[in-house]
């Protein structure tokens, strides 16, 4: 094993990790100081030079309501999450991991949770006039603006982080920038730091049974949008539910979709989510074929998966694709398609079409017709024909 200077695991230029242990480097700071831009703008840039690094939204990996008075913040479940989504990446070869999300601020990272772990901690902050302007700017409640102000200036006396990084007046670009030069070419050398730590002597995980839903079809179908909508719809009964975008746990480079690393970290986070409580998934992400399915199912013997399939005509495929180049209505780190020129769009759009064509004659589960839908719409559609609903328990 390589030692840097303050004594830990030297991590090697490509990412690689010595003996197994994973690089985090953990952006943190109240809503709307900017974790989730800064976070892809550094993960972008690293990858940008061949090392091999993921990227995560912890946010992502703690959908799962009501919580529970035990974890508020769900902080512990999202660290447990996480955990599975680090071992996914450390079987694909990731040797590093840009995480972004809200840490507990009298606590910090419950590390506890996260064995193999060297873990670097830095804090965004900004003053209150531009935290305030970027929270409403991202379409934050105005309610919940002095609730966000509050967090800042508890964030701001805590002792979560090695390293904190002023933000106020920075693009996203130049803040990046002063993250990297104060972690010191992380994860190449060594800055503050926090070892790796023993994995937990207990499980609160459950078992992974219990009803999924699982949303598929081709890109640009409304997917993520009808999901939510769905989720939402189920939370609305008073149970707790759970919902995971398979895209958002494989934000990694080299690029590539492994499913079986997918469907082993979606059963992990559904046992952390049935261990709190959960009495139902919903889940978005692409199924290639029958036996794709055929993997996940392997992977979640215990529970009932309801497979259903959204399908829309080439017109309707291509104008949504279009969309979601201009922003669209859906917002997640990592967007392949945001920003994209209009004729890379039409490739991707025709690709779609293909695709959805080839699941359409594969008949791979329940079908269920978008073209003429808003995705609320959908979403009863699809509990409607589904009755995913009366499933749950």
């Amino acid at each position: 094993m390589k030692w840097g200077r303050a004594g830990l695991p030297r991590m090697c230029g490509d990412g690689a990790v010595s003996e197994g242990l994973m690089a985090v480097l953990w952006l943190c700071g109240p809503p709307g100081v900017g974790k989730t831009s800064v976070g892809w703008e550094i993960y972008s840039r690293l990858t940008r030079t061949g090392m091999r690094i993921g990227y995560v939204d912890i946010d992502q990996l703690g959908i799962c309501y009501p919580e529970r008075s035990s974890d508020p913040g769900r902080h512990r479940m999202k660290a447990r999450n996480l955990r599975a989504v680090i071992a996914g990446f450390q079987t694909a070869g990731i040797g590093c991991v840009v995480v972004s999300g809200v840490v507990d601020p009298g606590h910090g990272v419950p590390v506890d949770e996260l064995p193999h772990v060297v873990l670097t901690v830095c804090r965004l902050r900004a003053d209150r006039t531009e935290l305030r302007r970027r929270f409403l700017g991202r379409q934050g409640q105005l309610e919940r603006v002095d609730e966000v102000l509050r967090e800042a200036e508890e964030m701001d006396v805590s002792t979560v982080a090695e390293l904190c990084v002023d933000t106020t007046g920075l693009s996203v670009v130049g803040v990046a920038r002063q993250v990297l030069a104060r972690v010191h070419g992380w994860p190449v050398s060594t800055g503050p730091s926090r070892p790796a730590v023993a994995a937990p002597t207990g499980s609160t995980a459950g078992a992974a049974d219990g009803p999924v839903l699982w949303l598929t079809g081709a890109t640009g179908v409304g997917k993520s949008t009808a999901g939510f909508a769905v989720y939402q719809k189920a939370l609305r009964t008073g149970q707790m539910i759970g919902y995971l975008d398979l895209d958002q746990i494989n934000h990694r480079h080299p690029a590539a979709i492994d499913h079986r690393v997918r469907a082993e970290s979606m059963a992990a986070i559904w046992r952390t989510y049935r261990g709190a409580g959960a009495q139902g998934l919903v889940v978005v992400g692409p199924v290639d074929d029958e036996a794709t399915v055929t993997r996940y199912a392997e992977a979640l013997p215990r529970a009932t998966i309801t497979l259903c399939r959204l399908h829309a005509d080439r017109d309707q495929l291509i104008k949504r694709i279009m969309q979601r180049g201009q922003g669209g209505s859906w917002s997640a780190p990592g967007d392949s398609l945001v920003g994209q020129p209009p004729a890379r769009l039409l490739r991707i759009a025709d690709h779609a079409v293909l695709r959805a064509q080839a699941l359409e004659r594969a008949a791979i589960g329940l079908r269920i017709d978008t073209n003429t839908r808003t995705a609320e719409q959908t979403a009863d559609r699809v509990l409607a024909q589904s009755g995913w609903l009366a499933r749950r328990g």
